[in-house]
């Protein structure tokens, strides 16, 4: 799938995962997602931004993970990053609880998040990846089960084997169980509810995930991230 020309993954993570675009899961994930195109169905995000999260943040450069699940299937949602979406658009319910949560803990004021697009956390280290890369529009968790659980599997262990250590900030227990493999004698992993409408209010309003993010990225020697957009 890297070998297509509509879609580049940066060359510090292909050096990581290029063993990957040759296994056998991986051509069944792309013959796939070719039947579904030459079927006429909408496929979010563009081709192009598969790999937005990889691309955004490098290998190297990392110092947060947040764990997603599928991107949005809303049209002009989805741009690769999980949880976030393109500066026109709504904020997700989600997305809301995220900004409330933040603005509880650090003391930021609601102007500091006036739209939902996170790539300045992208561009500070903050890997903004989920689980299954892809979906169709209007159907959620529609590519489920077809591959991308694998392929963003070897992306944590790749991370977790790295010898500089970095923050998961891990919501909700799909994220929580596929964090299982994290080496936690070397990285911090902080764990708090999902911050849907559903289960926010379970513990992941008050958390304090952010402030504490901050503290163990000081602990690990790195600068804080800037959570405001």
């Amino acid at each position: 799938m890297a070998r297509d020309k509509d879609v580049q993954l940066a060359p510090d993570w292909l050096e990581q995962l290029a063993p990957e675009f040759d296994l056998p899961y991986m051509k069944s994930l792309r013959d796939f997602l070719v039947a579904e195109k030459a079927a006429a169905k909408v496929i979010y995000p563009d081709v192009s931004e598969y790999f937005n999260a990889l691309n955004s943040t490098p290998f190297e450069s990392v110092k947060v993970v947040i764990l997603g699940q599928d991107p949005y299937h809303g049209a002009g949602q989805a741009h690769g990053l999980c949880f976030s979406v393109r500066r026109e658009v709504p904020l997700p319910p989600s997305l809301k609880n995220i900004y409330l949560e933040i603005q509880s803990d650090l003391g930021f004021s609601n102007r500091e998040f006036n739209h939902g697009c996170l790539e300045s956390w992208a561009s500070q280290g903050v890997l903004l990846l989920n689980s299954v890369l892809t979906v169709e529009q209007n159907h959620a968790a529609s590519h489920r089960g077809k591959g991308w659980e694998v392929f963003t599997d070897r992306v944590i262990e790749r991370l977790s084997r790295r010898q500089k250590p970095c923050v998961f900030l891990l919501w909700g227990s799909y994220a929580q169980k596929k964090g299982a493999m994290i080496d936690r004698g070397k990285h911090k992993v902080l764990t708090a509810p999902h911050p849907s409408p559903l289960s926010a209010y379970r513990g992941f309003f008050g958390c304090r995930h952010f402030s504490q993010c901050n503290s163990l990225l000081g602990e690990l020697g790195e600068t804080a991230v800037d959570w405001r957009v």
